[in-house]
């Protein structure tokens, strides 16, 4: 019988190599680290053997933490938000953290309600708003367009053939803020582990460990390029 490969974040193409995070963030400049956002900014995932238990926005806060120890992280990250609500329950808190780096993670419960074809534009805008009052105190933006995966079991039938058709949309309106507002922006969107299902958590809609992993890494090295063409 040939022997099961079990594959692991150390062996994973996709994740970090050894001492890569430290070198892409040597002498990184930030020393407060905010997160807005839905479950995708808390880090809603099951964990996985062999895999950093740790989620997207809690890993590069570690990451930037072995830089510089006396960085300060705040996560407002809440599953089951929508846009407006992460602008008007996170973003006072947010500005009053006072941070010069912030994660930006929302639109995805927008865009599984009924209605968002009709609502994306709304929905642009309160992304944007929360983007440009960040912006506006000086603050570098992270964006992110989540994983589209091919089918979301868990969602209710009648929305299933249509579900990664909003999240595409909503990936690309995203894509599109980030380019419009100079954002430091992370498309997951057709990543190549966007159609492995064995990096979803058993609710079949969120990534588990490995995607958090995955972005993690895609993060840091978008973080890692901005500070290089800095260096340029």
């Amino acid at each position: 019988m040939a022997a099961v490969t079990v594959l692991t974040e150390a062996a994973d193409p996709y994740c970090l190599r050894a001492g890569e995070a430290g070198a892409l963030l040597a002498g990184h400049p930030w020393r407060r680290f905010a997160v807005l956002g839905d479950s995708i900014a808390e880090g809603v995932a099951d964990e996985v053997p062999g895999y950093s238990p740790l989620p997207c926005a809690d890993r590069v806060a570690a990451e930037l933490t072995r830089i510089n120890p006396d960085l300060a992280y705040l996560n407002l990250g809440k599953r089951g938000l929508r846009a407006h609500e992460v602008r008007e329950g996170q973003l006072e808190p947010a500005l009053a953290f006072a941070p010069d780096l912030a994660f930006v993670a929302c639109g995805a419960n927008d865009a599984l309600r009924p209605g968002y074809e009709a609502r994306a534009d709304a929905v642009d805008s309160e992304i944007a708003a929360v983007i440009r009052a960040l912006q506006e105190r000086g603050v570098l933006v992270v964006t992110v367009s989540i994983f589209v995966r091919p089918v979301y079991p868990s969602l209710p039938t009648w929305l299933r053939p249509t579900g990664t058709e909003r999240m595409a949309m909503l990936g690309a309106r995203t894509s599109a803020i980030a380019a419009a507002l100079g954002t430091v922006h992370v498309d997951l969107t057709a990543h190549p582990i966007a159609t492995a299902m064995d990096s979803t958590s058993a609710d079949g809609l969120h990534g588990n460990a490995r995607a958090q992993s995955v972005a993690a890494t895609e993060t840091i090295r978008a973080l890692g390029r901005m500070l290089r063409r800095k260096e340029l």
